[in-house]
């Protein structure tokens, strides 16, 4: 009888990997993870102890001198009733406005100078392109030293509406919010009732007059960056499907809606995404410039959280804020993530597209039919 011969039946690997390429690929990442680790995670989570702890900010906050103290911090912030809950409404009002105002503008405005480079009939492009970026590689603290110059009281905003027959307001030093049009004093129902320690009415006023030289500087610096995205993703488009929409009859206004925005759907995602995150942490065009003031109505969480920590030794109260923001930085993200995600297409709308093809593969049958030949009379 032959002898049946047992063989090893060994695990395949990796068709991709050979051996130690995985120790290798370990290896060779392994200083980055340390890097990220020791700078990035370890002080993350030191931070979110500091929030939950009474740490004075002397000493380290692992001590034994340090307590835990829960939600403290966050209840000042959220429930407390007192000046905490009051600043940290109002920078959240300021920067709500601000997020409202500049994300739209600056995608738009960047699109907008994105489309007009991308003109073949444009000549010049490439010194339009640089001009249109240059303030997004300046130095911010330049930028807003520029800013503060030109929205003085005697700048060149106010001399060119003088020009006009217009008396500019001085930019720097006015509280009022722009949607409450001079008026000092609101409805009872309004200023009486109130969230995060900021009135109803104060909430719907807008943003302060000194908060729009903020709002303008960040549409004007940030515009070029965004545009260099929207040029890279409408260059990858291809002249084929305009060419398509040309010859169904689009004109150029359906074409942009209906043929070209659709594919920037990933790159449109991307810049609010990353417009929404950097107006969230705004921080230093507000310590360079006015540092809350006047009346706090250019305040922000973030420069609140800085001042909470090294101005008034507040640190378990500044890390709580840190960690709020980074809370409603993921929650718009999400959110902006849901409204531009791929839908399907309802049964009612793709309706007339279904009957369409249905007409043209009816008419596609016919013509079929008619060129094929008779056999009828045909000699066998």
């Amino acid at each position: 009888m032959a002898s049946s011969t047992v063989r090893s039946h060994r695990p395949a690997s990796h068709p991709g990997l050979r051996r130690g390429e995985t120790a290798s690929g370990w290896l060779f990442t392994a200083p980055m993870l340390i890097l990220l680790g020791l700078f990035l995670v370890v002080p993350v989570l030191m931070a979110l102890w500091v929030s939950v702890s009474d740490w004075g900010g002397r000493g380290s906050p692992f001590s034994g001198g340090v307590s835990f103290v829960g939600l403290k911090n966050y209840a000042a912030l959220l429930l407390g009733g007192g000046l905490a809950e009051a600043d940290f409404g109002m920078s959240l009002k300021n920067n709500a406005w601000y997020v409202l105002l500049v994300v739209p503008c600056q995608t738009a405005l960047s699109l907008f100078l994105a489309v007009l480079v991308n003109r073949q009939i444009l000549k010049g492009r490439g010194f339009f392109r640089t001009a249109f970026y240059f303030p997004s590689v300046t130095s911010s603290v330049a930028i807003t030293v520029l800013f503060l110059f030109l929205f003085s009281t005697t700048g060149a905003v106010n001399a060119a509406l003088g020009w006009l027959g217009i008396n500019g307001p001085n930019w720097l030093n006015d509280p009022s919010g722009i949607l409450h049009f001079g008026a000092t004093s609101g409805p009872a129902a309004l200023t009486e009732n109130s969230f995060l320690g900021v009135s109803y009415w104060d909430w719907i006023g807008g943003p302060s007059v000194a908060m729009c030289v903020y709002i303008i500087m960040a549409i004007f610096t940030t515009s070029g960056t965004f545009m260099l995205l929207f040029l890279a993703a409408l260059q990858n488009i291809s002249g084929e499907v305009q060419e398509a929409a040309m010859m169904d009859g689009a004109n150029g206004w359906q074409r942009f809606w209906r043929v070209t925005l659709p594919q920037l759907r990933p790159t449109l995602f991307t810049v609010l995404t990353l417009g929404l995150i950097g107006c969230w942490q705004i921080f230093d065009q507000i310590y360079t410039g006015t540092r809350g003031q006047p009346a706090k109505t250019t305040i922000t969480p973030a420069y609140q959280s800085y001042q909470s920590s090294f101005l008034n030794q507040e640190w378990g109260q500044g890390a709580a804020i840190a960690f709020i923001l980074f809370v409603i930085i993921i929650v718009f993200t999400l959110v902006q993530r849901w409204a531009l995600r791929d839908r399907l297409v309802s049964r009612r709308r793709n309706r007339p597209y279904a009957e369409a093809a249905e007409r043209a593969a009816a008419r596609a049958a016919s013509v079929k039919d008619d060129r094929t030949p008779t056999t009828e009379g045909a000699p066998r």
